[in-house]
């Protein structure tokens, strides 16, 4: 499977792991700077360079000027049509807080068409289908969040199971800070959409 790395401009990595299982490395202009001074070469840079001084002429570029899209959404359709089936996001979140929940509301929206998984520091985290399972998990904290309802959640392998619960912003009823007991953990939910934030 096609796998790329997207690095946005967000709170930026602490450390960074290997690049090397991702086909390529994208960036939007606002995290070009971070990625030079951390000696990594993206692909493509994508956005309406506004948070660029100079654009470099030995990476290739896309210049996306329409306001009406914020760059992670522009870079997800450019995503799309160089025919990436999975991304990785680095630096969604942080610094300004409207632009993380706007990156989750743009996942959400790209989720049938891209497996999108966003990383941080402490934490990884995805909208998940309603059969889902991770593995190698013991002992971390997994949190769940409705985005911003979902129906009829049901749980394996978490300290806290939810046996047909449903979850909702609106009525404060939220997952979070359940933990592993087994290696593997199952989900399964009727309806909704459901976030989950594993620790790293």
């Amino acid at each position: 499977m096609q796998k790329i790395a997207l690095f946005l401009n967000g709170e930026k990595p602490k450390v960074i792991h290997s690049l090397e299982v991702y086909d390529a490395i994208y960036c939007t202009d606002g995290a070009y700077q971070f990625l030079e001074k951390s000696n990594i070469v993206p692909d493509l840079i994508i956005g309406d360079f506004d948070s660029i001084k100079a654009i470099p002429n030995h990476i290739k570029n896309i210049h996306t000027p329409n306001q009406d899209f914020t760059d992670f959404e522009k870079a997800l359709e450019i995503i799309i049509k160089h025919s990436y089936k999975t991304v990785d996001v680095f630096a969604a979140n942080g610094l300004e807080q409207d632009h993380f929940l706007g990156n989750l509301t743009t996942a959400l929206k790209f989720k049938k068409s891209l497996e999108i998984k966003f990383y941080d520091d402490k934490q990884s985290y995805f909208f998940i289908e309603k059969q889902f399972s991770i593995s190698n998990v013991l002992g971390k904290t997994i949190s769940l969040f409705p985005f911003p309802k979902t129906k009829k959640i049901f749980s394996k392998g978490l300290q806290y199971p939810l046996n047909g619960m449903d979850l909702s912003m609106k009525n404060n009823k939220i997952g979070t800070r359940n933990k592993a007991i087994e290696n593997t953990v199952e989900i399964s939910f009727a309806k909704g959409n459901l976030l989950v934030f594993v620790e790293n």
